[in-house]
């Protein structure tokens, strides 16, 4: 039985059908109509340049809020309380790392994506640097798209109820030829519009449960905690840590894994890095992150006050019984404070929050295949803009298909599990060569191939020699028994491996000549506003 087959009914599912097909009529065609007008590859990888910053600061919050925030994390907090709440921090926290550690300085010395970056600091192999990071960046992307492509299934199919194989490949079809277009089309305009009004759906939709919420408890906060901790069944053991991340030694490493995974993960995600690219002036950048991070920060306040409401109004009893993830804790909230609309309206903005975040991964991934791949490493720096521009649609065709093929054979996956894995290896292999690359001098070529290549080794052999794959129930063969490696998310070891590999790179290659560095400095640092 699906989740939503338990908590809609054929009214709602239609509701839910129309308000989805109508937001992606009018995205689609405002996507076709922003796409670039001219063959210009800059218009295409940053789109318009001019916006303000609270216009980029919602893109920002769209392209990182996927309907994991909104269904998992509720889900999460609502059936762990205190360690679904801690788990939310960590998301405000990694948006105030991008704010202090990376924003500015990337920004003034990229182009179109990291590895121009990186080819401007390390410019005697830039090459084979630009081929790691392709490498790096296409895996992020399609663990991350089919996480979210896989998602789509369990949220689509409560229109047909349960899914079979005819059914599952419709869906991830419809959804991801939706993302494709968005992406190979519209380019980063189009992309943009869709992060916008799905930022503006999403923190209108959160505050409009949580007001209803609030309102249910005449805005007292101790009497929700109260009847959240009496529907929990679990006395005081609910506000209290160890629920889930504190039934042991290992149970508390793998949280904190997880926790430096998302933290340091952020700030290299190859999507959201492209988006700090995209201001033309440094002062833009600057508000625009403060937008994003205080509608982040908004969005996980909400989320928190929806699971405990979730619990209080439905029960953890009731929420587990239909759904042992949690996911369908809001819509069931939904369901008891507004009935069929409420849950229709929430339902579809899921869906939307799965297309948007879908389309940013495509298009970065497209980006890095064109610019980088064909663009300097094929080409060497000699196609034209209109052949790259070409190459930059066709990548994101052949983005969108192979992320529905391995949606479609990663079916009954954990996405969670996916997605945790994108984030430890973009903060093992991309943040320590970004953090390298920006403020230590000694840093080369060999520590930055070490570094992007070892530490997508580490994070993904960690991962497969996991309880995640064999010996446990719901590992993806639980017959078997593999598992050296206790934790589910590698980051607590691999993050370190992959700036130890980076150092120890840098020390054994052949030192860079010091102006390079001076001069990479100086625009990291000081920057110029652009045309």
């Amino acid at each position: 039985m699906t989740v939503s087959a338990s908590v809609a009914d054929a009214f709602g599912l239609r509701l839910t059908f129309v308000l989805f097909l109508s937001v992606v009529v009018v995205t689609l065609f405002t996507a076709l109509l922003t796409a670039p007008q001219r063959d210009e590859i800059g218009e295409f990888y940053l789109g318009n340049r001019d916006m303000s910053p609270l216009r980029n600061g919602l893109a920002m919050c769209g392209d990182y809020l996927s309907a994991a925030t909104l269904l998992g994390s509720t889900g999460l907090v609502a059936l762990t309380g205190y360690d679904g709440l801690l788990y939310l921090c960590g998301t405000v926290v990694a948006w105030m790392m991008v704010l202090l550690l990376v924003a500015e300085p990337l920004r003034n010395s990229g182009r179109f994506t990291l590895g121009d970056t990186l080819a401007r600091r390390l410019p005697g192999r830039q090459r084979p640097v630009r081929l790691a990071l392709a490498v790096c960046t296409l895996t992020v992307c399609a663990l991350y798209l089919v996480a979210q492509l896989v998602g789509s299934i369990a949220l689509l199919t409560q229109f047909v109820g349960e899914p079979g194989p005819t059914t599952r490949t419709m869906t991830v079809i419809i959804i991801g030829s939706i993302v494709t277009i968005y992406a190979a089309i519209g380019g980063m305009p189009g992309a943009t519009f869709i992060q916008v009004v799905k930022a503006v759906m999403l923190v209108a939709g959160v505050t409009l449960v949580a007001v209803m919420v609030l309102n249910r408890f005449d805005w007292n906060v101790d009497a929700l905690l109260s009847s959240a901790t009496a529907g929990s069944g679990l006395g005081d053991a609910y506000l209290e840590p160890g629920l889930r991340y504190g039934a042991g030694p290992i149970s508390k490493l793998d949280f904190l894994s997880l926790q430096l995974a998302i933290v340091l993960g952020l700030a290299a995600l190859p999507h959201v890095m492209m988006r700090l690219l995209a201001p033309r002036r440094t002062r833009v950048l600057r508000t625009s992150v403060v937008w994003a991070v205080g509608l982040v920060g908004f969005v996980c306040l909400m989320a928190a006050v929806l699971g405990l409401g979730a619990t209080a109004v439905v029960g953890r009893e009731t929420i587990e019984g239909i759904d042992h993830k949690g996911d369908a804790a809001v819509l069931l909230l939904a369901g008891e404070l507004g009935g069929e609309v409420l849950t229709a309206i929430v339902s579809a903005l899921a869906f939307v929050t799965l297309l948007a975040v879908a389309a940013g991964l495509t298009l970065a991934a497209a980006s890095s295949l064109a610019h980088d791949l064909y663009g300097e490493v094929v080409r060497k720096g000699k196609a034209k803009e209109t052949e790259e521009l070409g190459v930059a649609r066709i990548a994101a065709l052949f983005m969108g298909v192979l992320g529905m093929l391995f949606a479609l054979l990663a079916w009954g996956t954990n996405t969670a599990t996916l997605a945790f894995l994108a984030f430890a290896i973009a903060a093992s292999a991309i943040l320590p060569t970004i953090v390298y690359s920006l403020f230590w001098r000694g840093f080369t070529a060999r520590g930055a191939l070490l570094s992007l290549y070892g530490g997508l080794l580490a994070s993904v052999l960690l991962v497969l020699f996991s309880p995640v794959v064999s010996s446990t129930p719901n590992s993806i063969y639980p017959d078997a028994d593999f598992a050296w490696f206790p934790l589910q998310n590698p980051g607590i070891v691999s993050i370190p491996a992959g700036f130890l590999l980076g150092w120890l790179g840098s020390l054994l290659g052949p030192p860079q000549e010091e102006t390079v560095y001076e001069d990479f400095e100086v625009r990291a640092l000081i920057g110029a506003d652009q045309r």
